[in-house]
């Protein structure tokens, strides 16, 4: 049975009626963008944690919005694609290496923001358990492992961008929609740093 698809693509994917995988790949890659540069700043106060742990803390929790529904999408993808659905078989699983990195991506995304929070939420004392080491491991591993993921895809995301300029990518129906849910994600995660960049000062050096 072949899994290749002789439809419209978009972007890469057969085209659909904007719930399907054609769908699912823009708000994907929407939410991917969307994520860099916050990651980006992200990374850039762990160059001087003790003074920045403030801004730290609150994109750490600003990203929980976005970080959260990038694992949405592409769960939501693998589990239609393993269950049969035929518009997502149609178009054929990720190539191998990005299957592999997929799991470890999201279980070392959840592991970091899940120490993260134990973290910000419990302060330095966290018992026999050695939360801030776990957080930094989980950290390292998260950051080699996501590192492969969005070097594999810059080829694809500058594909996708170049045709779009050139005007040859096919329109996907439910585009308001998707900015809606990636605009609900980021005010899901504003209002979650605001309530707690609080949680900061027990981190404050002096």
């Amino acid at each position: 049975m072949t899994l290749t698809s002789d439809a419209p693509q978009v972007d890469g994917v057969g085209a659909d009626d904007g719930s399907g995988p054609g769908g699912n790949a823009r708000l994907t890659r929407v939410t991917g963008v969307l994520l860099l540069p916050l990651l980006a700043v992200q990374g850039w106060t762990i160059l001087s944690i003790s003074r920045l742990v403030t801004v730290h803390v609150f994109v750490g929790l600003l990203l929980l919005g976005p970080a959260c529904l990038k694992i949405a999408t592409t769960g939501y993808r693998f589990v239609r694609y393993y269950t049969g659905a035929r518009a997502y078989r149609r178009q054929g699983p990720p190539p191998l290496l990005r299957r592999l990195l997929g799991p470890l991506v999201a279980a070392s995304t959840v592991g970091v923001f899940a120490t993260g929070l134990t973290l910000a939420l419990v302060g330095h004392d966290t018992g026999p358990v050695p939360v801030l080491l776990l957080h930094k491991l989980m950290f390292l591993s998260w950051i080699g492992v996501t590192s492969l993921h969005v070097l594999l895809h810059l080829p694809r995301l500058f594909a996708v961008t170049r045709r779009r300029l050139a005007g040859q990518a096919f329109p996907v129906p439910g585009a308001a929609g998707r900015w809606a849910v990636v605009a609900l994600a980021l005010a899901v995660g504003t209002a979650l740093a605001f309530a707690g960049v609080h949680l900061a000062n027990a981190w404050r050096v002096g």
